[in-house]
């Protein structure tokens, strides 16, 4: 019993955490001026380039090193990736067709303010389940590092969320808050992942897959098509190199925590 309550506290923790450095990301937007068409380029590109090395290094690949044990998580990653992406297509269109933006909760947010918020929200699922099936391995370093990493890439995802809202004329506080709201899954699936482990680890190269699928796609889709239009290809193509070997060197950074 101890060990199970000591597996809640550690993965419901470290979810809480992880969902607030989400709400980091309304910081650096909070010195992007909305008339400001260069801070606001490279910031999309920088975040977009975070985001891209988040899908790739972190998710993906976790997902795939999941082979030792399940030998068809190389192929499952590659179904997430399509589903993420199938996902945030769906979306942008469904979105489109309600017309959310009238709605009282969503006043002075555009449809695409709302698209990333929805998007962010369903991807964040299999990251909280991420975070409990790292804890339920019994290697609590593993969890915490599973943990950290899911926390740091969070920070961009957060950007990514506050920019078009910040766009709107909303306050940083408001960004930063939606930020958060984005990632609230991360605390409520880690625990019941952790103590479910034996159902969602063979599944989490899905997951994984379908978190780094829905951000490739906003940031191809999305992000990069406004980084261009308000900045031009060369300052889009360096924020996204910048964006994409910062997250990469603190990827790496989390590797080496030593591990037992």
């Amino acid at each position: 019993m101890s060990n199970q309550m000591d597996l809640i506290f550690w993965t419901t923790l470290t979810g809480v955490i992880s969902c607030l450095a989400t709400g980091l990301g309304a910081i650096p937007v909070h010195f992007v001026k909305n008339n400001s068409k260069f801070l606001r380029s490279f910031s999309s590109a920088f975040a977009a380039g975070m985001m891209i090395s988040a899908a790739v290094f972190s998710l993906a690949q976790e997902g795939i090193s999941l082979k030792n044990k399940f030998p068809l998580a190389p192929y499952e990653v590659i179904i997430g990736l399509l589903l993420g992406a199938a996902f945030f297509w769906w979306t942008e269109k469904f979105v489109e067709s309600q017309h959310f933006e009238n709605h009282s909760l969503a006043k002075g947010i555009s449809q695409k303010g709302i698209v990333f918020f929805i998007a962010m929200f369903i991807h964040s699922i299999p990251e909280g389940i991420a975070i409990g099936v790292g804890f339920a391995t019994g290697n609590f370093h593993f969890g915490l590092i599973m943990a950290i990493a899911i926390g740091v890439h969070n920070i961009p995802e957060g950007i990514a969320v506050s920019l078009p809202i910040k766009k709107d004329g909303s306050s940083t506080m408001k960004c930063a808050w939606a930020s958060i709201l984005t990632s609230l899954p991360q605390p409520i699936m880690a625990a019941p992942a952790a103590l479910l482990g034996w159902f969602f680890e063979p599944v989490l190269g899905i997951g994984l897959g379908f978190a780094g699928g829905a951000m490739i796609y906003l940031v191809v889709a999305e992000m990069l098509p406004e980084a261009i239009e308000d900045g031009g290809k060369t300052l889009t193509a360096w924020g996204v190199m910048i964006g994409l070997c910062t997250m990469l060197l603190i990827t790496n950074l989390i590797n080496l925590l030593p591990t037992p």
